[in-house]
């Protein structure tokens, strides 16, 4: 029975252990990191209220086109009254009922107002435009936020493979260094250089997974992955990061898509729908009355009546803000200004966006073109290290050739995990400007 229990145990712990392996350490592409940003990142969640607050002002502008009841109801002590000659004199006392009650319902549907109520829920449609072109800003700005952590976390990732090769190399010319000081050949400084180069390396090793903790801690946060998660980047990004589409095709597609370009445009139509209301001051505003009101006591009349008096009426309204034709002039004016400020904003914005374009794509081209020279380089300093190594072996070549070799080699295979990293984060600086990040 024990030896049942302890191998249930063991199972158990293995599955458990596997379970939180597999499930905190893994292969996850940067789309699947967006998608769970786009609904668990906190920096997010404002934007989204402050959509659903916009999409609110909609209904709440559309209320107005719903006709306004009113109800009114009172009850009053009114006091006796008194008579009197013009001159105040001949004073004489007249009693009056005294509750007093009175009830009105009163009903407006408007039927014109000058534009003004469309206009408003059509600015409040505006305003929930911006609202929503607003959050894809904030978020594609978290997305090349996150595709910068990713590509930092794939960088150090490459760096520690090769850090860790150079090491295994540079212990391999260690342990032949050795035998060659033994046997009288090698000097013991020769010994002492190459540790010396071990060790800078070990160092080095230590802070890139410092660096790749770091990234991943602030990666797993932003993102709103739990957060034991261990992201492994996806070594296939590289070869989805080289479509080489011409600049001309980015520079429409950053005019069409980009979160700034939209919200200029918007505000242009939110500038001229305040003209429009500025507008629709002057208009006469017209509605549909109805209303029915009973009083009493009925007071006209002397001596009063103990009676309720009652009546209804339907009818047309008429209303006119005379003060209009001397105050809208200066609002009209200001709003008139406005659109021609964010009508320069956007000329200044899609300046702004093809210098941007402009300049991201020669970097763009830049890269594969260092790539190119990076790769010339590693296979030369793979080259020049394979034939300084066996120069040395034969007796031909000093330490100080060896270590130079080496660190040649090292820079060369880290110049070339830049150029690699530099694609992409091109590519996805290209994706974040116009918009299809």
């Amino acid at each position: 029975m024990n030896n049942l229990r302890l191998l249930i145990g063991v199972m158990l712990s293995t599955l458990l252990s596997s379970g939180v392996h597999a499930y905190g350490q893994r292969v996850i592409t940067l789309e699947e990191i967006f998608k769970t940003a786009d609904n668990e990142s906190v920096q997010l969640r404002p934007f989204f209220s402050a959509q659903d607050e916009a999409r609110r002002e909609i209904d709440v502008a559309k209320s107005e086109r719903l006709p306004d009841i009113e109800a009114s109801l009172s009850v009053s002590y009114i006091g006796d009254g008194f008579t009197t000659k013009r001159n105040f004199s001949d004073y004489s006392r007249a009693p009056i009922p005294h509750l007093g009650t009175g009830l009105t319902v009163g009903v407006n549907q408007p039927i014109y107002s000058g534009g003004a109520i469309t206009a408003a829920i059509e600015m409040a449609e505006l305003k929930s435009a911006s609202a929503r072109f607003s959050t894809d800003l904030h978020r594609d700005n978290i997305r090349f936020q996150l595709a910068g952590l990713y590509l930092d976390i794939y960088k150090f990732t490459n760096l520690r493979e090769v850090v860790e090769n150079n090491i295994v190399s540079a212990r391999k010319v260690l342990d032949e260094i050795s035998v060659r000081y033994e046997q009288g050949t090698a000097l013991y400084n020769d010994i002492t250089r190459y540790e010396l180069l071990i060790s800078n390396l070990e160092l080095q090793l230590i802070k890139i997974n410092n660096n790749i903790d770091i990234f991943n801690t602030r990666l797993v946060s932003i993102a709103g992955l739990p957060q034991q998660t261990k992201v492994i980047p996806d070594s296939t990004i590289l070869m989805r990061s080289l479509p080489l589409q011409g600049e001309a095709w980015w520079q429409s597609e950053a005019i069409a898509n980009a979160p700034s370009m939209k919200l200029a445009r918007n505000g242009i139509e939110i500038s001229k729908k305040a003209e429009n209301l500025a507008v629709a001051e002057r208009l006469p505003k017209i509605g549909l009355r109805a209303g029915w009101t009973m009083d009493g006591p009925i007071l006209v009349e002397i001596p009063p009546i103990n009676r309720n008096l009652s009546y209804w009426y339907v009818g047309v309204g008429v209303s006119y803000n005379i003060s209009s034709l001397y105050k809208t002039n200066k609002s009209l004016s200001k709003s008139r200004l406005a659109t021609r400020t964010a009508i320069d904003r956007l000329d200044a914005e899609t300046e702004q966006l093809n210098l941007a374009v402009n300049a991201d794509y020669v970097r763009y081209l830049e890269a594969y073109e260092e790539l190119k020279t990076q790769e010339k380089s590693v296979e030369l300093a793979e080259r020049n290290y394979l034939t300084t190594s066996t120069r040395y072996a034969e007796g031909m070549a000093l330490i100080t050739d060896m270590l130079d070799a080496a660190n040649a080699r090292l820079d060369a295979h880290w110049q070339l995990v830049n150029a690699r990293i530099d694609i992409i984060y091109y590519y996805y600086k290209l994706l974040f400007i116009t918009g299809l990040i």
